[in-house]
């Protein structure tokens, strides 16, 4: 059960200088790094023994490096006991001045995801959300040095590589809000140290008993086993981790020069893949998807869409699904593109807007080449996703074309074919924004000025 403790460890009234003590000397020397000039702090509260010893590390160092604090909860009521855990955190924080900002999030976990990785990412989100609105420009977190031991064992149980292996860092830059772990370097008995001799109180979270988390069960079973056998330990896996750390960014600095002579517009040549060796190959599309805000796949997984992508033909139509967006090839170049959106229809009374699944269809004014908005909505207008066989007049006069002969020669790429609203006036395709019209709806020279229909297609 879970429950509020008080540490009163023998050592609680140690004379040690709390100007020494190396849990306020990490975390000043974070803020100081992080905000040379001061300015506002979060702390990531979940009002454990690891958020509160931060948390009061935190109050006693900010005033002096010029940082104003506020502490964040994020309730995620997966236990009974969330709400006793929110209010400690709220008192906690109340008694160091500081102010506690608390929001609820649902954790809805889908086939095959573990709950605490959903729950992870939600509280991740929550805490990114709650620090930008309290115009914070850095969130503490509490993860310590057995924690970054913990994960380098859990990530080669699952035969990660250098990068996976440099498990977490201690900073990282995220659209201007930094996230710092300033006890990266401070083992667990010295928060221990910490609470008993400050005082501080904590919950305890009685799921950590639990051996169906992986990291409970490692932590509880395999930990002090390796305790016996290495006494430098979380140390030494620490220090592994740092090692990693620095061959991550060495093979990223490689794939990067290697890159780039094919690399532009966010694209890559694809006969770059061929050009190299195969290990320097696998980095430099690692780093590819890395740069699109993709994971990295498993080794079978990078290998088959290597093989795919280097000995496909230039015009070849590939797409390989991937963390939901799709690796493809267009005119010799490998594009990062969004899924095919499912099949649509709509249909349209002439708003100037039209919302679909995946963007926006605009209807704008136009001062010349426009189309004739009353002949086009004369009828019955729908807009909906190609099924196959459309065909369209592209010149008075003219024959109709097959649809797909029209956008293979504009350029487009298969997968944003299959995005396009085609707009059907009645029974006859009409428009295919940015593309072409039929010249029986453009606007008459004189006449009242057209309408130009603009797609703006959602951003992944």
């Amino acid at each position: 059960m879970a429950a509020t403790r008080r540490s009163t460890r023998a050592d609680a009234a140690d004379g040690r200088s709390a100007g020494l003590d190396p849990l306020r000397a990490a975390v000043a020397a974070a803020l100081a790094a992080a905000l040379p000039a001061g300015g506002r702090a979060a702390v990531a509260l979940s009002g454990g023994r690891d958020s509160m010893a931060l948390l009061d590390a935190a109050a006693h160092v900010a005033a002096d490096a010029g940082v104003t604090l506020v502490a964040l909860h994020v309730h995620h009521g997966l236990s009974p006991h969330a709400d006793a855990w929110a209010a400690h955190c709220r008192s906690a924080a109340s008694a160091r001045g500081i102010a506690c900002e608390v929001t609820s999030v649902g954790v809805a976990r889908r086939a095959r995801e573990s709950l605490e990785d959903v729950a992870r990412r939600a509280r991740r989100s929550a805490l990114d959300a709650m620090a930008r609105a309290a115009g914070a420009s850095a969130v503490l977190l509490a993860h310590h040095q057995d924690d970054q031991a913990e994960t380098l064992l859990l990530q080669l149980l699952r035969g990660a590589g250098p990068r996976g292996l440099a498990a977490m860092p201690p900073v990282e830059r995220a659209d201007g809000l930094a996230w710092l772990r300033p006890l990266l370097d401070v083992p667990r008995h010295a928060i221990d140290d910490y609470v008993a001799r400050e005082r501080v109180a904590y919950v305890d979270d009685d799921s950590n008993a639990r051996r169906a988390h992986r990291r409970n069960a490692l932590r509880l079973d395999v930990v002090p086993a390796l305790r016996t056998l290495a006494p430098g330990y979380p140390a030494t896996l620490a220090r592994a981790a740092a090692h990693q750390a620095d061959a991550a960014a060495l093979l990223h600095d490689l794939a990067a020069l290697d890159a780039a002579p094919f690399h532009a517009d966010g694209t890559l040549q694809r006969s770059a893949l061929s050009a190299l060796s195969p290990p320097r190959a696998r980095n430099v599309l690692r780093w590819f998807l890395h740069q699109h805000g993709l994971p990295p796949p498993s080794s079978a997984r990078l290998a088959a869409m290597l093989g795919q992508l280097a000995a496909a033909r230039d015009d070849a139509r590939v797409s390989l699904p991937h963390a939901g967006r799709a690796i493809g090839i267009h005119r010799g170049r490998i594009v990062v593109h969004d899924a095919a959106p499912a099949g649509f229809e709509r249909a349209w009374e002439g708003a100037t807007a039209l919302v679909l699944p995946h963007g926006t269809l605009d209807c704008q004014a136009a001062e010349r080449d426009g189309l004739d908005a009353a002949r086009l909505f004369a009828v019955p207008v729908t807009v909906r996703s190609r099924a196959g066989g459309e065909r369209l007049r592209t010149r008075a006069g003219g024959p109709l074309r097959e649809l797909k002969d029209v956008l293979r020669e504009a350029g487009v790429p298969a997968w944003q074919r299959a995005a396009l609203p085609l707009v059907f006036a009645g029974p006859v395709l009409a428009v295919v924004p940015g593309i072409a019209s039929d010249p029986a709806y453009a606007a008459v020279p004189g006449d009242d000025p057209g309408v130009r229909l603009v797609w703006s297609p959602r951003a992944a």
